[in-house]
């Protein structure tokens, strides 16, 4: 994995990115403003590791979290099973109200209160009480749909706001799964560094402290709203941007298409999180699973995918399709790769006794795709999505994602592992098929959608 990054960096090094190519947008932008191209590009720069910083100093958080909560509980001796399920009916529960409010108060202060929320879920974590975990299982449903809908429409709102080309935010959302990817690494060396030091609490109170840092960090940002007029958040009531964001999706085919293609998608993904490492232990390899390798190793996949992202999607732009079109099929592309991935372990389980090898590489090659599809995923949602509601529509649909992962969880429990691989084939093989849809469909530019 090693070798095959530095080969990917490599090529990638000969690649130009878009942002440092003056497209015709950039210069309409430049002759409208009055700006260099130098300053343009050093005002993006600035902009966006301003960004940067802080998504991955809070996906730094949430990773050192994730890889020692389980152990945590079970020194706890609580049911684990409960603990999860209430974090994932809690984000169901609340997903379709707190995009709205996210919208209407201001995607900063969505971010503040996310830093607090978990702040206080990962103090909460140094007590045994069953109740008092059950409670921050239920703030973390909160502030698990804050983190994936307030940081990236604040991003994509004040990367507009600022007026840098449209095409520049690939590069914004290719970083962040590189950056991803590589903070999941660190996490797993810093979260068994504290665990040695300071028992299994040790990982969440580093994440209290990177939390705090990123806090500090988001105070310096600017507010924006979910509004297509300045001031305009002040004169719509919460009720109205509740309305009007479901009103959106029912009516917008290609808004709710994107919406399901992430339910299906993302939720094929968390329930593959579930099953790897269970079923890697069940085929007791000589010398055993050395889970923390393996771990490692998908998560430079997901590092290589957003590396190749922006390559693959200028190869599709300039030799297969127009650029227009480049991230649908894209994202067609990493979704059948996804899709056909996991027909390995669902084809190998049920008539393979000998297929530890060939299942392990698709592993490796299901998180390539997460790292491909996530930066993809991020530019369709800003092509296609009004800023005006791009919390409020994120969050709704994170309600069917949480009844997928829901559902998903439930069949590892009552199904062969082969069964459950060959169902999350199908939800990669759904999505590929609902984004062929786009793909095909007529190209339209990004509408304004005008407030009642």
């Amino acid at each position: 994995m090693t070798a095959a990054l530095s080969c990917t960096l490599i090529i990638n090094h000969f690649y130009t990115p878009d942002d440092e190519t003056e497209s015709e947008e950039e210069k309409k932008l430049l002759k409208a403003g009055h700006k260099t191209h130098q300053s343009l590009h050093a005002e993006f720069d600035t902009f966006r590791r301003s960004y940067l910083s802080v998504y991955l100093v809070i996906m730094l958080a949430d990773w050192m979290q994730g890889t020692h909560m389980y152990t945590l509980y079970l020194s706890y001796n609580v049911n684990i099973s409960a603990l999860f399920l209430t974090g994932f009916l809690s984000g169901a529960i609340f997903a379709p109200f707190l995009g709205s409010l996210v919208d209407k108060f201001g995607r900063k202060r969505s971010c503040i209160v996310y830093c607090i929320l978990e702040i206080i879920i990962n103090w909460l974590e140094h007590y045994s009480d069953f109740r008092t975990l059950l409670l921050g299982r239920i703030l973390g449903g909160i502030s698990t749909n804050l983190l994936f809908s307030a940081f990236e429409s604040w991003m994509a709102t004040e990367h507009r706001k600022r007026g840098f080309p449209e095409e520049w935010m690939a590069r914004t959302y290719s970083e962040c799964s590189i950056g991803n990817g590589a903070t999941a690494i660190l996490a797993g060396v810093l979260a068994q560094v504290l665990e040695d030091a300071f028992g299994h609490i040790g990982p969440f109170q580093g994440a209290i402290a990177l939390t705090v840092l990123a806090l500090v960090l988001v105070l310096q940002w600017e507010e924006n709203y979910g509004e297509a007029q300045e001031g305009g958040h002040e004169s719509s009531s919460l009720y109205k941007q509740f309305i009007n964001g479901w009103k959106l999706v029912a009516s917008d085919s290609k808004v709710l298409r994107i919406g399901l293609i992430q339910a299906l998608s993302e939720g094929g993904m968390y329930t593959f999180v579930f099953m790897w490492v269970p079923t890697l232990l069940s085929m007791d390899p000589p010398g055993g699973v050395p889970t923390g390798c393996v771990f490692s190793a998908m998560m430079m996949a997901i590092t290589i995918g957003g590396i190749v992202f922006q390559p693959l999607e200028h190869f599709f732009g300039t030799k297969i399709t127009t650029k227009a079109r480049a991230p649908e099929l894209s994202a067609v592309f990493a979704y059948i790769m996804a899709s056909l991935s996991m027909s390995v372990p669902a084809l190998c389980l049920c008539c393979s006794a000998d297929c530890f090898g060939k299942i392990l590489a698709s592993f490796i090659v299901i998180e390539f795709c997460v790292g491909l599809s996530s930066p993809i995923a991020g530019t369709l949602r800003s092509k296609y999505v009004p800023d005006a509601y791009q919390g409020a529509i994120m969050n709704i649909f994170r309600l069917p994602l949480n009844a997928v992962v829901v559902s998903g969880t439930y069949a590892t429990d009552v199904f062969d592992h082969y069964k459950v691989y060959g169902y999350v084939s199908g939800l990669f093989l759904a999505a590929a098929v609902l984004q062929a849809t786009l793909a095909m469909g007529k190209q339209v530019e990004k509408k304004q959608v005008k407030k009642d």
